[in-house]
């Protein structure tokens, strides 16, 4: 049978935290889908990883890899866009576990000539430590009740786990943000990825899929905000790859996109 949607799962050097991600996969209701990890060069821990759960959930694995060379996310998600066997891609990161309609609501809410931009609710570290498999099974660790009682504050933003229906679609009407592809809860038609290029890969962390949102933008795209209706827990986990140095090349390449409203990007899939 056809797959009707690809999950592209960004990855590097976090078997733990992704696990969690693919467990979490493994209680969609939504099934007909295909989940490509995106990883930059991880050891073999993750493809370790990787092969264990195989054995376990439903849906195809395609692993794309290749050799640990700084940060190169950019390169490695295009890669994983072609490696993509259906129309229509989710993108997401390793530590972002899904709620069980995550991939139900992009399916439902996906329409030509549009985006999807979706949200997430962030754990502390002590809590994306201690949620297991069967937290997120039983969809425990998307009950505000079972968080509160585990140290999370009482907070606007817990609306995103708990809304749905009706009340989902008041707050993604009354609440919008700007238009942007955000790289852990975004989706979008392969057709159109194809035609700004993909991601631009020279950049590396800080906005990167920002400016590919952009370029989306620039090219007649508009951006559907669903922040309230699919949603993920975000694991905390540390940054020590962020470099000042990094921030600042992205800041520049997104101003040319911005300015120059660049639609195409020379240093993306195609060459």
């Amino acid at each position: 049978m056809k797959k009707d949607i690809s999950v592209i799962i960004s990855t590097y050097n976090s078997p733990e935290w992704l696990a969690k991600v693919l467990y979490g996969y493994n209680a969609q209701t939504f099934r007909n889908f295909e989940v490509i990890i995106a990883d930059d060069g991880s050891d073999e821990r993750t493809k370790k990883c990787i092969e264990e759960l195989q054995k376990e959930v439903f849906y195809p694995i395609i692993h794309v890899w290749h050799e640990d060379n700084g940060f190169q996310k950019t390169i490695i998600l295009n890669k994983a866009i072609l490696a993509t066997t259906t129309d229509y891609i989710l993108m997401t990161d390793g530590d972002c576990v899904p709620r069980e309609d995550f991939v139900e609501h992009h399916v439902k809410h996906r329409e030509e000539g549009y985006f999807l931009s979706g949200g997430y609710f962030k754990l502390p570290m002590h809590l994306s430590q201690q949620i297991t498999k069967d937290d997120i099974y039983s969809g425990r660790c998307f009950d505000i009740n079972w968080l509160r009682r585990n140290g999370i504050k009482i907070s606007f933003k817990n609306n995103k786990l708990i809304a749905s229906g009706l009340r989902s679609w008041f707050l993604n009407f009354t609440t919008p943000t700007t238009p942007s592809w955000n790289g852990h809860n975004a989706s979008g038609w392969k057709t159109d990825f194809l035609e700004v290029n993909g991601f631009d890969e020279r950049m590396q962390y800080g906005g990167e899929d920002r400016e590919f949102g952009e370029r989306l933008v620039n090219n007649g795209l508009k951006s559907k905000q669903i922040r309230y209706s699919t949603v993920c827990i975000h694991l905390d986990h540390a940054r020590g790859y962020v470099k000042p140095e990094m921030i600042q090349k992205n800041l520049q390449i997104r101003k040319e996109t911005k300015e120059q409203k660049k639609k195409w990007t020379e240093f993306g899939i195609k060459k």
